[in-house]
């Protein structure tokens, strides 16, 4: 049976989770190129910034599906779709959680595979995402020697490990904990007088 630590310390792993998403989201620092040990050029989701110009630009542009080879910007755009539509998932996420933790036992022992089926929805989103750009990393020309995975990749990659791990964690505790200790049943009253009444009943005159 899960406790309440354990969606606790759920509920704290998802918040980090959560706001490492939004900071890969956020940050141009997807992929990155540093010739001289010095970043030049970055690649966020949806800006490419250079510290060369100073300017952050939307991205992608026309001119960067001229040779699209990979039909690069389709799959960029769908890793920015992803990335953001996992954020939305562990929202929802953060929800149940609440509402499971504010509850009483009975919705801490059967609540949890709604929590769990989420983190691990949005672990997929997130792994797919972040697959596809190691994809285009590893085959697209425009990606040659000096360009690397940068820290918006990399937290992006931590985040999903960690959800996957969490509900995993969180079944493994459903599944094998004991059951939480301080709560039994509250005898029916009202069932105990019928019974009395019975009783009385019953007895001989």
């Amino acid at each position: 049976m899960t406790r309440r630590l354990v969606y606790s310390s759920g509920l704290f792993l998802t918040i980090a989770c959560t706001a490492m998403t939004i900071a890969s989201i956020v940050l141009p620092r997807w992929v990155s190129y540093s010739p001289k040990d010095k970043r030049e050029l970055s690649y966020g989701l949806h800006t490419h910034c250079s510290s060369i110009t100073g300017i952050c630009k939307p991205f992608p542009q026309f001119e960067d599906c001229a040779r699209d080879k990979w039909s690069f910007c389709s799959m960029w755009r769908t890793v920015g779709f992803l990335i953001s539509f996992a954020v939305v998932v562990e929202l929802c996420t953060l929800v149940t959680f609440f509402v499971i933790i504010s509850g009483g036992v009975q919705r801490r022992s059967t609540g949890w595979t709604i929590p769990c089926s989420l983190l691990l929805f949005a672990s997929i989103i997130q792994c797919a995402g972040m697959a596809i750009v190691s994809f285009l990393f590893d085959h697209d020309e425009r990606f040659f020697d000096g360009w690397y995975l940068d820290n918006s990749w990399v937290l992006c990659t931590v985040s999903w490990s960690v959800l996957f791990l969490t509900s995993a964690g969180i079944t493994a505790s459903a599944l094998y904990l004991p059951e939480e200790g301080g709560y039994e049943l509250i005898p029916d009253r009202c069932y105990d007088l019928e019974v009395e009444e019975d009783m009385y009943e019953e007895e001989p005159q």
